[in-house]
């Protein structure tokens, strides 16, 4: 652990003086107070998410909390330390201070002690992007009344000296500025409810085909990363390699304050057909009971109905036979990494294959982990990403209505906010880097790709 820092400074509650200090705070401590936070409890606060960047992102995570004269908590904060050239260096806080943002003077002072804090490692910003909701709308399209007012705690943030980066629309900030969230204090009739009419037919579907989902360990880590660049493949981007996401299931189930599950959506071709040829037996039957003679129109309705019906069957059944002899008896064709941390969880990643989309395979994936995680009585599911811009020519407007379809509520962040320390060096790095990490993008997706093509 490292040697704990202090700052001090005084603060007038009412007519008492506190002195609040900020300081190094130890594993269970951090994470006691950050997952059971009424409100800004978030994975990427989490001790988890700190020894996960450390070792995957190359950076230092240091677990800061604000703490009284009676050394209790009042707010805390995971700082990334980023080291760039020339011994300068950025911090970023994922998702913000876990803080009461209503308070004021409380805002400022943690801002005051972090950014002294990271001055003294000659860090040159420090960049922060809050869980608090801007503007939300449900279902219906009908924006939410939130519970507090969103713009006085932007000029919170402003009076406190960081710097707004804009409204942005797509994914060019550390984290998505749009999400979709289910509210899983809801009963399960109600979310259900709130699916769109094809979500419920295409659940509907992939149930019928008797499709199955189940909860993965480790060694289904290669199947999932398999279906994950399958889809990045799709959407013409590579992203991480094998190792990232499995040390991200380790470090996350290896944590007691933190669970990753993986569900894996499966198809078995002969439960399918099986289910077919059932349907088709059924469907004879109705066609036997129908007298061929002097028929009425409804009976002649209903004759040419249920022969379209067996046509549209069988068809289906030879199709699944030929898949069958194709791919074999089971295939995985989705594969979804869940974070839970305090009372939420997060759809971290979703891979799925190319293949047997008419199953809806993945559609009933995303029901299963809905229905889990509010068996295990969580109270938010969040999809974790999707675009502001809505436009027809998005090429992401496709994952955007995917989303959408589960009925959750359509939800826009306060958006990035930048406390600048070092303004000439915060000029050349937020002109150069960019263009560096355009740069190693491209490299990894070249590399990531040279290594996919060897393994097939």
């Amino acid at each position: 652990m490292l040697k704990a820092i202090f700052y001090d400074i005084l603060t007038i509650e009412g007519s008492e003086v506190t002195m609040l200090k900020l300081k190094n705070i130890d594993k269970d401590i951090y994470d006691n107070y950050v997952k059971n936070h009424p409100t800004k409890s978030h994975f990427l606060q989490s001790h988890a998410w700190g020894e996960f960047a450390k070792v995957k992102k190359g950076v230092t995570p240091y677990y800061l909390g604000l703490v009284n004269e009676k050394d209790e908590l009042v707010a805390t904060t995971l700082l990334l330390q980023k080291i760039l050239p020339l011994n300068f260096c950025y911090f970023y806080a994922p998702r913000g201070f876990v803080i009461d943002y209503n308070k004021k003077e409380l805002v400022k002072i943690m801002t005051k002690k972090v950014v002294e804090f990271a001055k003294r490692k000659k860090a040159i910003f420090v960049k922060i992007d809050p869980d608090i909701i801007y503007k939300s709308y449900n279902y219906l399209n009908e924006e939410v009344k939130l519970n507090y007012d969103p713009k006085e705690i932007f000029a919170t943030l402003q009076e406190a000296g960081f710097k707004h980066q804009g409204f942005t629309k797509n994914f060019e900030t550390m984290q998505p500025r749009y999400t979709f969230r289910i509210d899983l204090t809801q009963p399960i009739e109600e979310i259900e409810e709130h699916f769109s009419k094809t979500t419920k037919q295409r659940i509907a579907k992939a149930i019928k085909l008797e499709t199955e989902v189940t909860i993965g360990g480790k060694d289904d880590i290669k199947e999932f990363y398999h279906l994950m660049t399958l889809t990045e493949n799709r959407k013409d981007f590579i992203s991480y390699n094998e190792d990232y996401y499995e040390t991200l299931y380790e470090i996350f189930n290896g944590n007691e304050n933190s669970k990753a599950t993986l569900f894996l959506g499966k198809v078995n071709l002969n439960k399918t057909i099986k289910s077919l040829e059932k349907s088709l037996k059924r469907i004879n039957d109705q066609i036997s009971i129908i007298p061929i003679d002097n028929l009425s129109k409804s009976a002649k309705t209903k004759l040419s109905e249920l022969t379209k019906q067996k046509e549209n069957i069988n068809n289906e059944i030879e199709k699944f036979k030929s898949y069958r002899q194709e791919y074999g008896q089971e295939l995985t064709l989705s594969a979804h990494m869940i974070i839970e941390y305090g009372d939420k969880a997060w759809v971290l990643y979703a891979g799925n294959h190319n293949i047997l989309s008419e199953t809806y395979v993945n559609y009933n994936t995303y029901y299963e982990h809905i229905k889990y995680c509010k068996n295990r009585g969580l109270k938010i599911y969040d999809q974790f990403g999707t675009i502001g811009d809505i436009n027809e020519n998005n090429p992401r407007l496709g994952l955007h209505e995917f989303k959408k379809k589960f009925g959750g509520d359509y939800v826009e962040f306060i958006g990035e906010w930048d406390y600048i320390t070092n303004k000439i060096m915060y000029f050349i790095f937020t002109k150069i880097v960019p263009i560096y990490r355009n740069f190693v993008k491209k490299r990894s997706k070249k590399e990531l790709q040279n290594e996919i093509n060897k393994t097939n």
